[in-house]
């Protein structure tokens, strides 16, 4: 084999892994169902560093802060997936179910209207779901969103519930 035909064989090889690769993570990540976000606001936020007796929060980098609100048709799940830095996330209207993915009893968690929680992000894998009749509408503003980038990561389910 000569070295054109050698070169040639190995860019094709590499083309095909890299093409597996891609369409296997695409395979793994478990996109959200039967819901719908809409941002309601984006803003780029130089470095900041604010405290008082209870409260501290600091960024030494220039992050986005995105809002969205979220709606999810009874059945409707965000998939699962993480976050670039923390999400402070209030329910509307309805129940929401909340999964980690780190929780081998996959214990459900419920927020209904009115009530809410922090997501701690920074890799924090998760899944959110509608398992009532009624729609849920969910609001979250996420912390250290890249710059341009997304406030959502999608993942793989871990393995740990059944669905």
């Amino acid at each position: 084999m000569g070295r054109k035909s050698l070169r040639r064989t190995v860019i094709g090889v590499l083309l095909v892994l890299v093409g597996l690769g891609a369409f296997s993570g695409a395979a793994l990540a478990t996109p959200p169902t039967g819901s719908i976000s809409t941002t309601l606001g984006r803003a780029t936020l130089p470095p900041f560093h604010l405290r008082d007796a209870n409260f501290k929060i600091k960024s030494k980098t220039t992050t986005d802060v995105v809002t969205i609100e979220q709606r999810f048709a009874p059945g409707g799940t965000t998939g699962w997936h993480s976050h670039p830095g923390p999400a402070f996330i209030l329910v509307a209207q309805g129940t929401i179910t909340l999964y980690d993915g780190d929780d081998p009893t996959c214990t459900p968690h419920r927020y209904s209207a009115g009530e809410g929680f922090v997501d701690a992000g920074f890799g924090h894998v998760h899944i959110a779901r509608n398992e009532g009749t009624t729609d849920v509408v969910v609001y979250a503003t996420y912390l250290n969103v890249p710059v341009g980038g997304s406030p959502r990561i999608d993942k793989p389910a871990p393995g740990n519930c059944p669905f």
